[in-house]
C-alpha cells in the first residue's frame, strides 16, 4: 500500500490520453449505430440511436446493480463504490483506446464492443470481489491496521487472480492472432479490458478502500 499514489498515476497516465481522444475525436461508430447499408441489409438511424441509448443503459443499470449487491454482501457500501470505480477504469481504458484508434487507425466499434464492455465489467468486478472477500475473512481475525490486513489479503490472492487472468488473456491472445478479422477487435478489446481489470482490482479498488478507510 505504500506504492498506492503510483498506483494510481499509472492508471492516469493510461486513461488521459483515452479521455482526451474521445473528447476531442469521439469514437468511430459502425453502422450498428450510425445506420447504413451493407450489402442488401439496411440499418436504419433510429435502430442505431436505439441500440447507443440502450447500450448506455446497460452500462448504467450494471454498475448501480453491482454497488447494491457488494453493499448487501458486504454490509459495507464502500466496497460496491470502491469496485464500481475500478470498473469505471476499466471501462475508461477500453473505451479510450479504442477511441484514439478509431481516430489513427479507422477502427470501428460496433455491437460486439458493447458485449466486451459488458463482459469486462462482470470481469473487473469478478476479480475486485475475490480481493474484498479474503479482506472480509481477515477482519475479524486481524488486530494490526487497517491497511496492513489489505496488504495481506492482497498477497493472499495475488496468485490465484494472475493466474486466472493469464489463462483468459493467452485464450484471447489466440483469438486476436488466429480468430480471423471478424472477431479480433472483439478479442482486442476484452483483452485491454481484462488485463485492466486485473491491474485495477488489486491497485486501485483495494488501496481506494484504505483511503476512505484513513479518512473515516
Amino acid at each position: 500500500m505504500q506504492y498506492k499514489y503510483w498506483f494510481f498515476a499509472v492508471s492516469l497516465a493510461v486513461i488521459l490520453p483515452g479521455l482526451f481522444s474521445l473528447i476531442k475525436w469521439g469514437l468511430n461508430l459502425s453502422i450498428d449505430f450510425t445506420g447504413g447499408t451493407v450489402g442488401t441489409e439496411i440499418v436504419g438511424p433510429v435502430i442505431g440511436k436505439e441500440l447507443t441509448i440502450n447500450s448506455v443503459k446497460a452500462v448504467i443499470f450494471a454498475s448501480l446493480a453491482i454497488i447494491l449487491y457488494l453493499a448487501y454482501a458486504f454490509r459495507n457500501w464502500k466496497f460496491g463504490v470502491c469496485a464500481v470505480v475500478a470498473l469505471i477504469h476499466d471501462v475508461l481504458v477500453v473505451v479510450g483506446v479504442f477511441s484514439l484508434l478509431g481516430h489513427f487507425y479507422n477502427i470501428k466499434i460496433d455491437a460486439l464492443f458493447v458485449t466486451a464492455l459488458l463482459t469486462i465489467i462482470g470481469f473487473s468486478v469478478h476479480d475486485t470481489i475475490v480481493v474484498f472477500d479474503r479482506i472480509r475473512e481477515n477482519l475479524p481475525k486481524a488486530n494490526g491496521p487497517f491497511e496492513e490486513i489489505v496488504n495481506k489479503s492482497i498477497y493472499q490472492t495475488l496468485g490465484r487472480s494472475i493466474r486466472t487472468s493469464l489463462t483468459v488473456l493467452f485464450t484471447l491472445l489466440a483469438l486476436i492472432i488466429f480468430g480471423g478479422e471478424t472477431i479480433r477487435w472483439f478479442a482486442v478489446a476484452l483483452f485491454i479490458g481484462i488485463f485492466s481489470g486485473t491491474y485495477s482490482s488489486i491497485f486501485n479498488a483495494a488501496p481506494l478502500l484504505v483511503l476512505w478507510e484513513k479518512r473515516k
